[in-house]
């Protein structure tokens, strides 16, 4: 169960972030609005959520997930693979040290975005992609050990990060889209395959019994439910013009 999440309001500067998508430029004021939305489904989730200013000066910054990991044990601030997002992890190690006492860190030549890595019990499996190699991987992985927690690796050739195309839902329910249905990494657990026109929608969290899943996705929501689950849909439309969702935008401990 988590009891606590860590939010970073968008900037105004969330327009010249980081993009592949090819889905226009984010409108801030309704991002702004999402993102109120998603921080009110953390909270119904029975979070208490932290909400740390806009900063400016990176305009990814929204998507704190990948530049920390918090375990049961110890936080471990990475060290993003894009050059423009390596800025943000001094802010969040400080905001981090009023939480734990533990805090560790990726070294350089390794890379780690915390959206690479899905939480399943006290093992971490970690996506080697464009955003987190070799190196971070084998680091983050010592660190888990040193903690009593284990890693693996999971090779992606498709997607951005691995959370991109998997959610873990407790209970051994696993949602998997595209390339990971397949892989045997994840034959032992009870997948729920999503609709190859509804790919976005494979980025949702669990949260304390909700899945909280992007808005819009009919088929993948009745899939989730007939598994069942509690639905909270949040819009994050604005988000996913930046390669980003649901996962990306919140630290949850």
């Amino acid at each position: 169960m988590f009891k606590k999440a860590i939010v970073r309001t968008p900037g105004k500067s969330m327009v010249n972030g980081i993009s592949t998508a090819d889905l226009g430029r984010p409108d801030h004021e309704l991002a702004l609005a999402q993102h109120a939305d998603y921080i009110e489904a953390l909270k119904e989730c029975g979070l208490e959520v932290t909400v740390l200013d806009a900063d400016e000066e990176y305009p990814d910054s929204t998507f704190v997930e990948d530049v920390a990991l918090l375990t049961r044990e110890c936080a471990i601030i990475t060290n993003p693979g894009a050059d423009s997002r390596r800025g943000e992890i001094i802010a969040m190690k400080n905001i981090l040290e009023e939480f734990y006492t533990n805090i560790e860190e990726i070294h350089e030549p390794g890379h780690v975005e915390a959206g690479d890595i899905m939480i399943v019990g006290d093992h971490f499996y970690i996506g080697l992609s464009e955003r987190t190699n070799q190196s971070g991987a084998d680091q983050m992985i010592e660190y888990l050990k040193k903690y009593g927690m284990s890693g693996s690796t999971v090779e992606l050739k498709k997607v951005l990060h691995l959370k991109t195309g998997l959610a873990y839902l407790e209970n051994n329910n696993l949602i998997a889209s595209g390339e990971f249905l397949a892989k045997e990494d994840f034959q032992k657990f009870n997948i729920l395959a999503i609709d190859e026109g509804e790919l976005a929608a494979a980025n949702c969290i669990w949260v304390n019994g909700t899945v909280i899943m992007p808005k819009g996705y009919p088929k993948a929501r009745a899939t989730i439910e007939a598994a069942g689950y509690k639905i909270r849909e949040v819009d994050v439309s604005e988000y996913q013009k930046l390669d980003g969702g649901l996962s990306c935008l919140s630290l949850r401990f």
